[in-house]
C-alpha cells in the first residue's frame, strides 16, 4: 500500500531529500519538471500544438517555466509563457528559473490584468499558477483568472495540483479553482482526488515519480493508504491440491423481498463467483423459482428458520444481511435476533437503514462485523455532514468507536478499519453506475471472509477486486451490469494467484 500525506508532510519530503542526495532545490524542481514533461508529451503528441503556460512567482510558477524550456527542447514550437504577476513575492527558485528562459530570448507575456491573456492561442494551457502551497480559497485576481480560463474550454493540463484547489482538507462548494482536465502530480496523489467534490477541479489524474526519498515518505504518521495490485496479490491464497468446499467456508445471506429478489439473486452472485465453498440464500419462498434457474449451486434457507434456533446458524462461517431485504417489523425483529448472537455481520442497504432508524441497534454490533453503505445510507447513520472529509473524518471516529470494519462506497472506495485506518480503492469506473453494484460487493466480501479473510482483509481485497472486474468489462462497454461483474469475478482472482 501506498502511504498519502499531506502537503506538509511532502515539503519535508522534498527536503529530506535534498539533503540526503545532496542537491539543490533547483536540481530537484528540474527532475520533477522533466518527469511532467515525460508524461505531457504522451498526451498532447502533436509538437506543433500551441501551448500556453501560466506561471505564478511561487515554486509552481518555476516549474511551469523549467517545463517551458524542456518543451522547447523537445521540439514544441509554439511555447508561450505567461507570467501572472498578482503578487509582489517571489521565490528564488522562479527568478532562476526565470533567468534562465531571458537567456534564451523566449517570448514572455507578464499578466497583469485579464487583457493581457487576450492574444493567447487555442490549444493547450499548462496550469502552473499556484501549485500546493495555497491555503485559502481564491479571491480577487486569481478567482476572476480561474473563471476566464474555465470560459476558454481548452485543455488544461495542471502542474501537481489545480490551481485554487486544496491538497486535503473540506472542499467548500463556493471555492474557485482552474478545472484542469488532466493533473500531472508528483510523488504522490493529493489525499482530496479521490473525493467526488474533486469532480469541480479535475477530470483525472496521472502520478509521476521525482525522486523524493520513499522510505522517508512511509515513515510519515498518515492514516490513508491507496491499495495497489500486490497487495491484493500477496493476500489471496492460490487453492491447494486436496482442497475442497468445506475448506473454502460456507457464507449465509439474508436478502431479498417478493419484489426485490434481483437484489438477493446479485448479492448470492457476488458470493458464488467470489469463490465460496458454500453459499446459502434465504430469501422469502416465493422466490426459489428465480433462485433455481439462476444459480442452482447456491442453497435455500427459509427465513422462519432463522430464528426457530441459534443452532441453525452454527454451520455459517460468515452472515450478510440487508439486499432488497425491506424494513417491515417482521425484519426488525430478524435483525434484532441476529445482534443478539453477538457474532460479526456484514450489514448493507435495508439492513442499514433499520440501523439508522434505532441508535440502540447500533450499539448492539458486534466488533468485527462490516457496514457498507453509499453516501445517503452513511449520513442516515450518522448524520449529515457537508462534505465528503467531513463524512470521512466521522466514518474513522465511528469505526473505532463500534470497533468495526466501515466501507464507504464511493467512485474511489473508502475502506476504514477499527483503529481509524483509511484505506483507499483505486479500481472502478462510471460504467459501473448502475444498480446491484452494491449487491454484488456484499456478496463477495461475505465470500472472502467465509474463506478465511479478515474482515477488513475481505473488504479492501473485495472492493479492489470487484473494481477491477469493472475495469476490465469497461474497456470494451460503455456499461457494465451487476451481473457481468460477479460472473468476471473467477477471472479477475485467477488472475490475481498467478
Amino acid at each position: 500500500m501506498q502511504k498519502l500525506i499531506n502537503q506538509q508532510q511532502m515539503r519535508s519530503a522534498d527536503v529530506f531529500t535534498i539533503k540526503n542526495l545532496d542537491i539543490s532545490s533547483i536540481e530537484l524542481m528540474e527532475t520533477a519538471s522533466m518527469a511532467f514533461v515525460n508524461e505531457f508529451v504522451q498526451e498532447i503528441k502533436a509538437i506543433e500544438t500551441p501551448v500556453n503556460i501560466l506561471c505564478g512567482k511561487g515554486n509552481n510558477g518555476a516549474d511551469g517555466l523549467a517545463i517551458a524550456r524542456i518543451l522547447q527542447d523537445k521540439g514544441y514550437s509554439s511555447v508561450a509563457v505567461y507570467l501572472i504577476d498578482f503578487s509582489e513575492k517571489e521565490t528564488a527558485e522562479y527568478q532562476t528559473n526565470l533567468n534562465r528562459l531571458k537567456d534564451l530570448w523566449f517570448p514572455l507575456t507578464t499578466v497583469k490584468t485579464l487583457e493581457d491573456l487576450k492574444n493567447m492561442k487555442d490549444g493547450v494551457i499548462i496550469d502552473a499558477v499556484l501549485g500546493s502551497g495555497l491555503n485559502k480559497p481564491l479571491s480577487g485576481a486569481y478567482a476572476e483568472l480561474a473563471t476566464f480560463i474555465n470560459s476558454l474550454n481548452l485543455q488544461v493540463i495542471a502542474v501537481d495540483i489545480p490551481t485554487g484547489f486544496p491538497a486535503e482538507g473540506v472542499i467548500a462548494k463556493t471555492d474557485h479553482f482552474i478545472k484542469a482536465d488532466l493533473v500531472i502530480c508528483f510523488q504522490r496523489p493529493k489525499i482530496n482526488f479521490f473525493f467526488p467534490e474533486s469532480a469541480a477541479a479535475l477530470n483525472r489524474f496521472r502520478v509521476v515519480s521525482i525522486g523524493l526519498d520513499e522510505e522517508f515518505i512511509e515513515k510519515q504518521a498518515s492514516p490513508y493508504q491507496l491499495l495497489e495490485q500486490h497487495d491484493i496479490k500477496d493476500l489471496i491464497q492460490p487453492r491447494k491440491p486436496f482442497t475442497h468446499k468445506g475448506t473454502y467456508g460456507h457464507a449465509l445471506i439474508i436478502a431479498g423481498q417478493k419484489e426485490t429478489m434481483g437484489a438477493a439473486i446479485l448479492a448470492a452472485k457476488g458470493c458464488l463467483y467470489g469463490g465460496a465453498g458454500l453459499t446459502t440464500l434465504s430469501i422469502p419462498e416465493s422466490g426459489l423459482t428465480a433462485l433455481n434457474t439462476t444459480l442452482p449451486e447456491v442453497m435455500y434457507l427459509d427465513r422462519k428458520e432463522l430464528t426457530s434456533t441459534a443452532s441453525v446458524l452454527d454451520k455459517f462461517k460468515i452472515i450478510a444481511i440487508g439486499p432488497g431485504l425491506g424494513t417491515d417489523a417482521a425484519i426488525i425483529e430478524l435483525l434484532k435476533s441476529l445482534l443478539m448472537l453477538k457474532r460479526p455481520l456484514i450489514i448493507d442497504a435495508d439492513a442499514l437503514h433499520l440501523l439508522g432508524n434505532d441508535e440502540s441497534l447500533m450499539k448492539q454490533l458486534t466488533e468485527g462485523s462490516v457496514l457498507t453503505p453509499h453516501m445517503k445510507e452513511f449520513d442516515h447513520l450518522f448524520g449529515a455532514h457537508e462534505s465528503w472529509w467531513a463524512r470521512l473524518e466521522t466514518a474513522r471516529e465511528k469505526a473505532v468507536e463500534l470497533k468495526c470494519v466501515i466501507v464507504l462506497k464511493n467512485q474511489y472506495t473508502f475502506i476504514i478499519d477499527q483503529q481509524g485506518k483509511v484505506r483507499i480503492n483505486p479500481t472502478g469506473n462510471p460504467a459501473m453506475g448502475q444498480g446491484g453494484m452494491g449487491d454484488v460487493l456484499t456478496g463477495l466480501i461475505a465470500s472472502l471472509a467465509a474463506q478465511g479473510y479478515k474482515a477488513i482483509e475481505a473488504a479492501y481485497a473485495a472492493c479492489f477486486i470487484h473494481g477491477t472486474s469493472g475495469d476490465l468489462l469497461a474497456v470494451t462497454r460503455v456499461s457494465v451490469k451487476a451481473s457481468a461483474v460477479a460472473e468476471h469475478l473467477p477471472e479477475v482472482v485467477k488472475g490475481l494467484t498467478r
